[in-house]
């Protein structure tokens, strides 16, 4: 079955490599972008100018699609940005659920990230803020949580790789290594269209890691 699918955050790192993808599978992708974005989106992409975080600037304009995948995150997370996070993460996701359920969405994509973690606390507490969002939404929803994504301009993971053999390992560490794993970018883009082309039945589904890296 084709998809009509709206993309928020579709010029970045992840969308970059969703869309052409998802245009090779032949389903309708139109994205939000701000302005100075333009350059970095697919030609073969429908694009929409607007503003994220106020839905007035799209919501008229995702009427005639099924799937919402939203993407949009503060760049370059760190401790410190909780602020950001609250502004950018949580406030994206407020908006476009609104627009979601004004306007018919069926189904709603979320890109989160695992949980629990002995890091990035701040960043971790507003993206499961996020996702009670979701499920007070009532939308049927996928929620996907990858840790570290390995791919372009993003090498340094693999430097972790001897310290996650090492925990892998242990046995009271082993659970939390695999929860917290690596995925790569092609990894993470297969498992999206899959969540997109085969909707859950009702309610939420959570893909983990480990079903990131060995598929839905």
């Amino acid at each position: 079955m084709k998809h009509n699918v709206f993309i928020v955050g579709g010029s970045g790192y992840i969308g970059s490599s969703v869309i052409p993808h998802l245009l090779t599978h032949e389903h309708e992708v139109h994205a939000l972008i701000r302005s100075q974005s333009f350059l970095k989106i697919s030609l073969d992409c429908g694009f929409i100018l607007g503003d994220v975080l106020d839905n007035k600037t799209y919501k008229n304009k995702i009427i005639n699609s099924d799937t919402l995948l939203h993407l949009v995150g503060a760049p370059h997370p760190n401790p410190f940005k909780k602020d950001l996070f609250l502004k950018v993460d949580f406030k994206s996701v407020e908006q476009t659920l609104e627009a979601a359920i004004a306007t018919g969405i069926k189904h709603f994509v979320y890109l989160s990230v695992a949980h629990p973690a002995p890091v990035m606390k701040n960043y971790i507490e507003v993206r499961k803020k996020c996702e009670a969002l979701i499920y007070q939404s009532g939308l049927r929803s996928t929620i996907i949580r990858p840790w570290y994504v390995v791919g372009t301009k993003h090498y340094w993971p693999y430097l972790l790789i001897p310290f996650y053999k090492i925990f892998q390992n242990i046995e009271s560490t082993k659970e939390t290594a695999s929860r917290l794993g690596l995925v790569t970018l092609p990894q993470l883009t297969k498992t999206i269209i899959q969540a997109i082309e085969k909707p859950p039945t009702n309610s939420v589904r959570i893909v983990e890691v480990q079903e990131i890296q060995n598929g839905l």
